[in-house]
């Protein structure tokens, strides 16, 4: 049985909207770029609904109505804001709205296909909600910044990385292949540092895009890739998740291989 969250107070307002419903919104937006919908469009209705659906899978609400069409529809209008093709005459969108909402326009309005296939993933991964259960309802940790797409595939990228079947796995093709668990972005190895009370200690990280990511879909041994703690930790410092080459870049490393 789903864990039950305490009720809100009546007068208690909704939290600020998150990045997982600013991109849905700002799909929705430039799907109807030109002529925004109202609050009795379909799809404004939809959204409000899954919003809800969302919230209450993320642990975030138990309300049955948590935003409703009219606040779906203003949040269309605030993106205006950001939309050098609606400002350019002179026209302005609705000023009040998230201090997001700029960031996420700036991050996924010019890049359609990224957008697309980051919307169908949360998508798809909340309509899936009860099959992944603890999932989605994880606890936020304080090591890991929320990446910039949001909490939904946030929370779905970590519970591949947690795996127990995929990290023992993980670390078998790598002693298989290279005798030894070592960091693939510093070369650091526990077992090299610390000996025995070192062996078989690494971490996994989960290197496929997060817009890609799919629930229920396989994730190869490939898709992973063994990080030391301290590299894994600077990985997710941020909410612009570092690649691997980043990673080296910040340390001026060369690529590292494995076998050293």
């Amino acid at each position: 049985m789903d864990e039950q969250l305490p009720v809100s107070s009546s007068s208690q307002s909704n939290p600020s909207w998150s990045r997982d419903e600013l991109i849905l919104a700002l799909d929705l937006y430039l799907r109807h770029r030109d002529a925004l919908p109202s609050k009795h469009h379909q799809e404004v209705q939809e959204l409000s609904v899954f919003l809800g659906k969302m919230g209450r899978a993320l642990g975030i609400t138990t309300a049955a109505s948590f935003r409703n069409p009219n606040g779906v529809y203003m949040k269309l209008g605030n993106f205006r804001r950001w939309d050098p093709e609606y400002t350019k005459d002179g026209k302005s969108g609705l000023a009040k709205g998230n201090k997001d909402e700029e960031v996420v326009w700036n991050e996924f309005a010019s890049s359609p296909a990224k957008l697309a296939s980051l919307v169908s993933v949360i998508r798809n991964t909340v309509n899936l909600g009860e099959q992944l259960g603890s999932q989605l309802r994880q606890l936020d940790e304080p090591d890991i910044h929320e990446a910039a797409e949001g909490k939904v595939v946030t929370r779905l990228h970590r519970a591949r990385e947690r795996s127990r079947k995929l990290v023992e796995n993980k670390k078998k093709q790598a002693l298989a292949k290279y005798g030894k668990l070592a960091c693939e972005a510093c070369g650091f190895d526990f077992k090299a540092t610390y000996g025995s009370a070192g062996e078989g200690l690494i971490d996994v990280h989960h290197i496929r895009p997060l817009h890609s990511l799919e629930p229920g879909q396989k994730t190869r041994l490939d898709d992973l890739a063994l990080l030391c703690a301290n590299c894994h930790r600077v990985v997710h410092a941020s909410r612009h998740w570092l690649s691997l080459d980043e990673l080296r870049t910040t340390m001026d490393l060369p690529v590292i291989s494995p076998s050293g």
